[in-house]
């Protein structure tokens, strides 16, 4: 199925060159009579390599064929990343490569979803955001209790993110996975 270069907003995922992208940005601007110009930031969902590509007027886009399934982390080597369909029960792996700034956020026993392209699992996609244990953040310094005081946490994962003053050590906080920024605190 193709679309029109206008349909190409933030979270889309379209095929150029036989391989899957997703949009990261998108800024479209008018010129006149000469239709419009759509400028994308977008992301290889093979490789996650990331690129600028500028679409004009009328050119039309191919969708994508991706399909989602429901995956369960399991554990990984350094080199790879291991999950288990929930419906198959079959084991899927990704090389820790391919799932770039995404291993952070993962802790055995999770679900998230497998996205796959051509019957080959390609990548993982998270969810907006993401509850983790803080495992160790400095203490207050007195009088500094302002909101505005943030401190280097790291959490369960060893994912080391910025976060406000009051957060403490055995606190849960949720994360943003696309941005790697606090949310938070777990109530």
């Amino acid at each position: 199925m193709a679309f029109g270069i206008t349909d190409l907003k933030k979270g889309a995922v379209f095929q150029m060159d036989g391989h899957p992208y997703k949009v990261l940005e998108y800024s479209q601007k008018v010129m006149g009579r000469g239709g419009s110009i759509v400028n994308v930031r977008i992301k290889s969902l093979i490789d996650g390599k990331v690129l600028e590509k500028t679409f004009k007027g009328n050119e039309v886009i191919e969708q994508a064929d991706v399909q989602y399934s429901n995956v369960q982390y399991l554990y990984n080597d350094g080199a790879k990343y291991y999950f288990m369909n929930d419906d198959t029960y079959e084991q899927i792996e990704l090389l820790a490569d391919l799932l770039d700034g995404q291993t952070g956020y993962l802790k055995e026993g999770d679900k998230v979803k497998a996205q796959s392209f051509n019957g080959n699992v390609i990548n993982i996609d998270l969810p907006k955001n993401i509850f983790l244990k803080v495992t160790y953040c400095e203490d207050v310094v007195k009088g500094d209790t302002a909101n505005s005081v943030q401190k280097d946490a790291t959490l369960e994962t060893g994912l080391s993110i910025r976060v406000p003053s009051f957060i403490k050590q055995g606190d849960v906080v949720s994360v943003d996975t696309e941005t790697g920024t606090y949310r938070e605190r777990k109530k």
